[in-house]
């Protein structure tokens, strides 16, 4: 992350190599000069997508310097929407060769039933708070189920990096083994937390151990008053988008061919939800 101080603006925006993109995160001041100083970056590190992180009030201006609307999250900026607009430098990057199948999967996401208010796994699956501990264990769980991820989950050290930074991890541990887990990022200065790093191994995936591990991660943001919850899923899992849909969670638009997982480059469905008004399964 690039932190920059300047006379018309302030900024900070990440340099993201790996899925060849370039972030802007935040800013105050002259929208335009970020606008360009991140077009420079881009064309620096030979990204083939830049991505903004922009006000509701600044919906016009980003249109007119050519950039697209995606997604967005509700309440992201202290109770200010996110929106999500992008420019996509190569026509390969915004090519979406699954768009109507993902669309197909949103459609039938809602023809789902709402959930039981109680789920209760097998007396063999313990519910942990995952602690430093845990990180080689959670490293083999995300090396597991993803062949990509676009973070370093299969390094220890990251994940006891991410854990010192503040980021909570839940978990579900079978004979000895985490077989489940999932995280919150949590923003403290903008009050949001983003829901992510969301596995299960395939054998364990038929008991909503993800619904539970969610809601204890809501449960635990709540209590530091964090009430603006997001989640980022692959456009292409049924099963992740409709775990979020019967948590409560609203879907807030797609963000195109946006980072490397699982297999491949993917597209990648924004889900939003009000903690303080929805209320949650198994309460």
């Amino acid at each position: 992350m690039i932190t920059l101080s300047e006379r018309t603006f302030r900024t900070a925006i990440y340099l993201d190599q790996l899925n060849k993109r370039v972030r802007v995160d935040d800013y105050s001041g002259s929208l335009l000069d970020v606008l360009d100083k991140a077009e420079q970056f881009a064309e620096e590190e030979k990204a083939d997508k830049l991505i903004i992180r922009g006000r509701r009030e600044h919906f016009t201006q980003l249109l007119q310097r050519g950039y697209r609307y995606e997604a967005s999250i509700d309440g992201y900026f202290l109770g200010s929407d996110c929106l999500f607009f992008s420019k996509f430098l190569s026509d390969e990057r915004k090519a979406c060769p699954h768009w109507t199948e993902e669309d197909g999967i949103i459609k039938n996401v809602y023809h789902l039933a709402e959930p039981s208010k109680t789920i209760t796994p097998p007396k063999e699956y313990a519910l942990k708070k995952m602690d430093e501990s845990d990180a080689h264990a959670l490293s083999e769980l995300y090396s597991t189920v993803f062949q990509i991820y676009p973070t370093p989950l299969n390094n220890p050290e990251y994940i006891v990096k991410t854990m010192q930074e503040g980021t909570i991890y839940y978990g579900f541990v079978f004979n000895g083994q985490v077989v489940s887990a999932a995280s919150a990022e949590v923003n403290h200065f903008y009050k949001n937390a983003e829901l992510t790093d969301c596995a299960t191994l395939k054998e364990h995936r038929k008991h909503g151990l993800m619904k539970i591990l969610l809601v204890q991660l809501e449960q635990e943001l709540i209590q530091h008053g964090i009430f603006c919850a997001y989640s980022i899923a692959r456009a292409l899992s049924f099963g992740m988008n409709a775990v979020l849909y019967q948590l409560g969670y609203s879907y807030r638009g797609r963000l195109v061919n946006n980072v490397y997982i699982y297999d491949k480059m993917e597209n990648m469905n924004v889900w939003v939800k009000d903690l303080a008004n929805t209320p949650n399964i198994g309460q």
